[in-house]
């Protein structure tokens, strides 16, 4: 009888040990249904239509279906469109108009805003309250201001006898001013977060810069900066992926114009697709589009980590 209790005893501790091995390892399985819905979407929406895009590229297609396959034809005519080419220089002037000003600016507000106070916390609210109006919203105040002989511009520079700068008709200028426009619409991201990195600096870091008697400018080169880089890197790319795909503010302030001068590559994508509706050319210019995002997003994010390694 005891012989059958010790090896009850002994079996019970063995199937115990393996219910705690179990039970140790099922939650980590459970905890995978936490992101499903996130990866069931990001498939569905992202992966799925971005390996699409790429066989669609590759086919002659329209409306009504993908026709026959004609391999890399839709990027040699894409890249003998000398609109693409420039719309491409367009998108890329753009960037290089808005991605540093909104970072620095983006900064300079963050430094400045960075009090406990009330006034401070309206300011924030203020700047950042641009960030929540819709494109349309956007190019119709700006257009209010732009608009020739009748825009809040034209109207100051007509108190001083003066005439004002033709930002929806220059072709030097088209560009120009849908770049302030975006600025002013998006200016309240990066001040965000610039502020919430600043707020995780310590404190006792300044202090002790103040008793050192360190002036702002060093204790902005010295401690300030390193200890935001990476959220200034993070800045840069956001801002690299949001502003290559610039469509809204060219599409309502200018129409591309004058000249397809303000014309970027979504607003491209658009007209070939679903203006012509060749969408082999649209999808191929497309997949261009992201290559070049990638890219730039990634040598932005290289070279930040390089200076910061040598740093």
């Amino acid at each position: 009888m005891a012989d059958v209790t010790l090896s009850q005893v002994r079996s019970a501790t063995r199937a115990g040990t393996r219910n705690k091995v179990q039970n140790i390892n099922a939650p980590l399985w459970r905890n995978a249904l936490f992101v499903a819905p996130y990866l069931f979407f990001f498939v569905t929406l992202l992966v799925i239509p971005l390996f699409w895009g790429m066989w669609l590229s590759l086919h002659k297609a329209d409306a009504f279906g993908t026709g026959r396959f004609v391999g890399i034809d839709n990027y040699v005519r894409l890249f003998r469109d000398k609109i693409f080419l420039q719309v491409v220089g367009n998108t890329f002037y753009f960037v290089f108009l808005t991605v540093p000003a909104l970072a620095i600016l983006g900064l300079m507000l963050a430094l400045a805003l960075n009090r406990k106070t009330k006034m401070a916390a309206i300011l924030r609210t203020i700047y950042f309250s641009s960030s929540v109006l819709s494109v349309t919203i956007v190019t119709l105040i700006w257009r209010i201001v732009f608009i020739g002989n009748f825009g809040l511009l034209a109207t100051i520079y007509g108190w001083f006898g003066a005439t004002s700068p033709a930002f929806l008709s220059d072709p030097s200028l088209a560009m120009i001013g849908i770049a302030i426009a975006t600025i002013w619409w998006c200016i309240g991201l990066p001040m965000m977060l610039f502020l919430s990195a600043l707020q995780q600096v310590p404190a006792e870091i300044y202090e002790a810069a103040a008793l050192d008697n360190a002036s702002r400018w060093r204790t902005l080169r010295y401690i300030t900066l390193p200890s935001i880089r990476r959220t200034f890197v993070l800045v840069l790319i956001i801002q690299v992926v949001l502003q290559f795909q610039l469509f809204g503010q060219s599409k309502l302030m200018t129409l591309g114009g004058p000249n397809n001068v303000s014309k970027p590559i979504v607003f491209y994508i658009y007209e070939a697709a679903f203006t012509k509706w060749d969408l082999g050319l649209g999808a191929a210019a497309s997949e261009v589009l992201f290559l070049l995002i990638l890219i730039a997003a990634m040598a932005q994010y290289f070279i930040s980590r390089r200076k910061g390694e040598e740093g």
